[in-house]
């Protein structure tokens, strides 16, 4: 194995033991304080890091904390919805299956979300999105909530409900990098409020 692929493994190692300690936290606001300490350091020391060597690099820039845009939805199956299929440069295709709708955005942000499920080898839940601030305060090609893949997963409640915290959602690493090619936000996902939570676009 070489020293690239070990480094990439205990990255995507470090980010599932730290949506973890996330999930394990009562106290929300902690959790995203811990959250930011702990990315900030992979970004600034890690050799996968997506930022560019010699950029500088002085922290990730996010919204304050807004306990308003923390949401605990049920979600609606949505049956026989076509595969979506998004180009990832040398990665290749992705496809996606829509597999459930959010129920309890609409009367904050004016839209609900669809939850997909990355086809291939084990599979994960995707939530992408765009909102009014993208291409303004946050990155134009929108955000990421949640890739289980990758162990970003903010978990379930006690009843059933699934987490939506806004203020975690954070850019994908082409936003720091021409290195990377990301699926963006799908139409389905672009919400007409404005998101001011979570990650802000990179200087």
């Amino acid at each position: 194995m070489t020293a690239e692929l070990q480094a990439l493994w205990d990255w995507r190692r470090r980010v599932t033991e730290l949506y973890a300690d996330v999930r394990a936290e009562q106290d929300t606001q902690r959790a995203w304080q811990h959250w930011r300490s702990v990315r900030d350091a992979m970004f600034r020391d890690h050799p996968q890091s997506p930022i560019e060597p010699g950029r500088g690099f002085t922290g990730l820039d996010f919204f304050p904390y807004d306990h308003a845009l923390v949401f605990h939805v049920k979600l609606l199956p949505i049956a026989n919805a076509p595969v979506e299929t998004l180009q990832a440069g040398s990665d290749g295709a992705i496809h996606m299956q829509p597999f459930a709708c959010s129920q309890g955005l609409q009367a904050t942000l004016g839209g609900e979300l669809t939850l997909y499920w990355l086809a291939g080898y084990g599979g994960g839940v995707f939530l992408p999105f765009a909102d009014a601030t993208s291409g303004r305060d946050t990155y134009g090609a929108g955000r990421y909530l949640l890739d289980t893949i990758k162990g970003a997963d903010l978990g379930s409640t006690a009843d059933g409900m699934t987490v939506l915290d806004f203020n975690f959602a954070y850019n994908p690493s082409c936003a720091y990098s021409p290195r990377y090619v990301c699926p963006l936000a799908p139409p389905a996902n672009r919400l007409p409020g404005a998101v001011r939570a979570g990650e802000r676009a990179p200087a």
